[in-house]
C-alpha cells in the first residue's frame, strides 16, 4: 500500500510592522498630543488603504535591523528608541499566511521632523486614525496600551524628549500620553523626589516668560523594558521603576480628585 504524499504546508513569510509616535501640537489646543504616522498602500490588498510602515524580512536580515531599514525606506526616519512590541500570527489576518513582528518607535521632534507630510504618509492623531488595513488597528491599540502602561514603570517619557528638557515639557509628556491634566506644583514635587532626570546649570533663551531650567534624563538609569535586545538587570530595572513611580504619583492624585 502507498501513501499519498502530505501536501506541502503553506508557506509563512515574515514582515516587520513600526507604530512610530511622536509628540506634536495638538490642532485644536496647540498642547502636545500623540500622533503617528501612516503609510498609504499602493497595491493590493488593501490599496489605498492607510496602514503601519513596514514591510518583508530580507532573508539576510535581522528582525530590528529589517524594522529600521522598512522604516527609512518608507517614512526616513531613522529613530533612536527601537524596541520590539509583539508578534501577531492570526491565521486569517491577511489573505496570506503572514506573521508580523511589530515594533514601536518614540521619535524626538528633530527625527518627527524628518518625516514627509504628502499623499503617501501622513500624521494623524493616535486616538484618531482612519480604519487601518490588515490588523493594524489592532495593533495600533495594543501599542498606546502598552505605552501607557509603561509610563508607570519605567522613564519612557524621556525617549519623546531631546537631551534637554524642561519640566514643562516633561509633564506635557505625560499628560499628551495619559490623556489627563496633571498638577504643575504636585507633579514638580514628585519628579524632584525621584533620579529619573537630573536639572543642569542651563536655562531657555529667547521666550517671553522667564527662563526655566533644563533637566537631562540620568545616564546611571537605563528604561526598565528596552525590549529583549538590550536586557536591563533587575536591580536597575527597580531603580528606574522607582522613579518613573515617583512621576506618575501626580496623575493618581489628579484622577481620585475628579471622580
Amino acid at each position: 500500500m502507498t501513501l499519498s504524499p502530505e501536501p506541502a504546508p503553506t508557506a509563512i513569510r515574515v514582515a516587520v510592522s513600526t507604530v512610530i509616535v511622536a509628540l506634536r501640537p495638538h490642532p485644536d489646543t496647540g498642547a502636545p498630543a500623540l500622533w503617528m504616522p501612516l503609510v498609504r498602500r499602493v497595491a493590493e490588498p488593501f490599496e489605498g488603504s492607510w496602514a503601519l510602515p513596514g514591510g518583508w524580512v530580507g532573508p539576510d536580515e535581522g528582525l530590528e535591523d529589517s524594522a529600521a531599514a522598512r522604516l527609512r525606506e518608507t517614512t526616513n526616519v531613522q529613530p533612536r528608541y527601537l524596541e520590539q512590541l509583539y508578534a501577531f500570527g492570526d491565521v486569517d489576518r491577511s489573505p496570506s499566511r503572514v506573521v508580523s513582528i511589530v515594533y514601536w518607535a518614540l521619535v524626538h521632534p528633530d527625527e518627527a521632523s524628518s518625516v514627509p507630510d504628502d499623499w503617501n504618509v501622513r500624521w494623524f492623531l493616535a486616538d484618531e486614525h482612519p480604519p487601518l488595513a490588515f490588523d493594524h488597528d489592532r495593533i495600533v491599540e495594543y501599542a498606546l496600551w502598552r505605552l501607557r502602561t509603561k509610563m508607570s514603570y519605567s522613564r519612557i517619557a524621556q525617549a519623546f524628549l531631546g537631551d534637554r528638557f524642561t519640566l514643562t515639557e516633561l509633564r506635557g509628556v505625560y499628560e499628551a500620553v495619559l490623556g489627563r491634566a496633571l498638577d504643575p506644583a504636585n507633579f514638580r514635587r514628585q519628579v524632584a523626589q525621584g533620579d529619573a532626570v537630573l536639572p543642569t546649570d542651563e536655562t531657555t533663551s529667547g521666550g517671553r516668560h522667564r527662563p526655566a531650567r533644563l533637566y537631562r534624563s540620568n545616564p546611571d538609569l537605563a528604561y526598565a523594558d528596552n525590549g529583549p535586545l538590550t536586557p536591563t538587570t533587575a536591580a536597575t530595572a527597580a531603580t528606574a521603576a522607582t522613579a518613573a513611580t515617583a512621576a506618575t504619583a501626580a496623575a493618581t492624585t489628579v484622577t481620585a480628585a475628579s471622580h
